[in-house]
């Protein structure tokens, strides 16, 4: 038990260091914009609090990562496991909305950076405006993302068995996935707000052409194993996908995020802590071998995804807790887990008998 203990500890030494570096880095702000103990109390807490709410809702983000992380050469599992969580911490948790805040408001990253450090109200304004565009964008991302793994005619596991044999048949016919795709932009953009359905079919049409592009070029680099140059390549174009994967998954993240604070830099250090707390888990999953120990669990994962694609499309037209978006995703990862154990044991069970 004590090995299981110092083992799973090792994954996440670097995360628990990283948290309490963030922690200190949050009592630094809150002391600069506030100058009272409370305020910086009151900072720490925010910063934990998000970080806590973004490893837990990223779960499914972090399976997804193992799933593709597993069939990469060592070299590019460690570039994205280094470089990867410096572009999630500081790319997508920072840069990113002030590039969505400079291109919304037509003003150079400085300028947004200055809004960003001293009128965090503006710059939280401008930054949600582009909700709208930003949920089309991540929900047809992941909506494919899910849709080509249900869709895929030679999947053999199925777990939710009369739905998921269902939806492989539909792969069968091409462009299936893409066509259901459309139809949801099309039909989502009708119900949001006056005045921004053009906005929510281009952004949603970017979505669906990113994925194709990003799958494009893997598909393209797939090759025998013997051709160990095209491997990497094909390594490349998964770092690319996973990238773009995680971009999809932060976007409501950095929008809920100004439920809590309007401090850019508060909201870079509390999700940043749930990044790195999603590359521990990933780190374990793919060295475990949990995904083929537990036989649904993967399964689980792309339903979460499939979900938060709905529940972003669904946001661009209704507020949708973030909680409840969390839940969700927890549900169906708890259940498939659940039932992988349930089928492990019935297999044990059966293999003991004979």
């Amino acid at each position: 038990m004590a090995n299981s203990r110092s083992e799973t500890l090792r994954f996440f030494s670097g995360s628990l260091v990283f948290t309490a570096v963030s922690l200190v880095a949050g009592a630094g702000l809150g002391a600069y914009y506030h100058g009272t103990l409370a305020g910086v109390l009151g900072t720490v807490f925010i910063v934990a609090v998000l970080g806590v709410l973004e490893t837990s809702l990223s779960f499914d983000n972090a399976v997804v990562n193992a799933t593709v992380l597993r069939d990469m050469t060592p070299v590019w599992r460690h570039r994205f496991l280094t470089w990867g969580i410096a572009i999630a911490v500081f790319g997508m948790r920072l840069v990113f909305p002030l590039l969505v805040v400079s291109i919304v408001a037509r003003v150079g990253p400085y300028e947004a950076l200055r809004l960003a450090a001293l009128d965090p109200a503006q710059y939280a304004r401008i930054l949600t405006s582009a909700h709208t565009v930003l949920g089309a964008f991540g929900g047809a991302f992941l909506g494919m993302v899910c849709l080509k793994y249900f869709f895929d005619e030679e999947k053999e596991i199925h777990w939710l068995r009369g739905l998921e044999i269902r939806l492989a048949q539909l792969g069968k016919v091409d462009a299936a996935a893409l066509g259901l795709m459309l139809l949801m932009i099309y039909g989502f953009s009708r119900l949001v707000p006056a005045g921004e359905h053009e906005a929510f079919l281009v952004a949603g049409i970017f979505g669906i052409v990113t994925f194709i592009a990003v799958d494009g070029i893997g598909s393209a680099m797939e090759v025998g194993e013997e051709a160990m140059r095209d491997v990497h390549r094909a390594s490349a174009a998964s770092f690319l996908y996973l990238e773009v994967l995680d971009a999809s998954f932060s976007f409501d993240g950095v929008i809920g995020a100004f439920a809590l604070t309007n401090n850019l830099f508060v909201i870079a250090i509390g999700l940043g802590i749930g990044a790195m707390f999603v590359r521990s888990l990933t780190v374990m999953l793919v060295e475990h071998g949990t995904l083929a120990s537990y036989r649904y669990l993967e399964h689980g994962a792309f339903y979460a995804i499939g979900a938060l694609a709905l529940l972003m499309f669904v946001g661009t037209a209704t507020h949708v807790p973030e909680a409840f978006t969390g839940l969700v995703g927890a549900a169906f990862i708890g259940v498939s887990l659940w039932s992988s154990i349930r089928f492990n044991r019935r297999y044990q069970a059966t293999r003991a008998v004979r």
